[in-house]
């Protein structure tokens, strides 16, 4: 049996996929602490104690019920970060985001999961694991995760 050959045909275009995602009750306290308070607020399981940030309903290691929220600090460490040169347009204010910009995974202080947030940071040669970071907040804030500005990179010693 021959095999034919078929010329490679690429095709260009764009598309919209417009989408709604509920945060559910949870997510929903967070967001009215970082639009009201400027706190950032997490979830502690009451049988293991370990506290997720943002909040979720079970815990994902004793799948047990939380309900205990925790107020957490907007200091934490630098856990893992990448700086991005690929741009892309903003959901919400349909904008090209500049580039680069710095994103990472923050430890907040008080909680025992990582948070994902921009970092005001991109030089690769000034970002490191473990460094202190601490939220910079919008001063118009509106009830989503950009209330959080991004994450700056503090002087303050690591205290573990």
């Amino acid at each position: 049996m021959s095999k034919q050959k078929y010329p490679l045909l690429t095709i260009s275009s764009e598309i919209e996929q417009p989408y709604n995602y509920s945060l559910g009750r949870y997510g929903g306290r967070l967001l009215k602490e970082l639009k009201h308070n400027k706190k950032i607020v997490g979830i502690k399981c009451p049988k293991c104690g370990h506290v997720y940030v943002p909040p979720r309903q079970v815990c994902g290691k004793c799948f047990v019920k939380m309900d205990e929220f925790a107020e957490i600090s907007n200091k934490g460490n630098l856990e893992s970060f990448t700086v991005v040169y690929f741009s892309f347009l903003d959901p919400e204010t349909g904008q090209k985001r500049p580039v680069p910009y710095g994103y990472g995974r923050i430890k907040l202080d008080g909680a025992d999961s990582g948070f994902l947030h921009f970092l005001e940071e991109s030089d690769l040669k000034k970002l490191k694991i473990g460094m202190r970071v601490e939220a910079v907040f919008d001063e118009n804030r509106t009830g989503n995760f950009k209330d959080i500005k991004y994450f700056k990179i503090t002087k303050e010693r690591n205290p573990s």
